[in-house]
């Protein structure tokens, strides 16, 4: 795995972090194989972080999956150490499972970046 890069956007306020996992699962031979994976990692990462978990960039192929993880906070110390957290346990799973984080790369956002006010 090449690493966690991250983007550090320091402000008051509430933050989103925004973590992108890349995955390869090297055995799939169908997209019933990719799905079983993706779905246990995504599972077991919501039940065990409460974070918001979706495969994005949905693909046919069988062998690669991108995941976005995102979770809010009003401390970014916090949703650094999360993220990190989150990131150790996907590839624990992801690897037993039969799958492989092959790139991560974590972002925040803060809500002037959005536009928005978070309530």
């Amino acid at each position: 795995m090449s690493g966690m890069l991250c983007k550090k956007s320091r402000s008051l306020g509430p933050m989103v972090a925004y973590l992108t996992l890349e995955i390869r699962i090297e055995g799939a031979r169908s997209l019933k194989d990719k799905r079983q994976v993706i779905r246990s990692v995504k599972d077991r990462l919501r039940a065990r972080f409460n974070v918001s978990v979706a495969e994005i960039e949905a693909s046919d192929a069988w062998q690669r999956a991108t995941l976005g993880i995102v979770s809010i906070s009003g401390s970014h110390d916090y949703l650094e150490g999360l993220m990190r957290n989150v990131e150790r346990h996907a590839i624990r799973v992801a690897n037993n499972n039969g799958g492989e984080v092959t790139d991560s790369f974590l972002d925040f956002l803060n809500e002037a970046e959005f536009g928005v006010h978070f309530t």
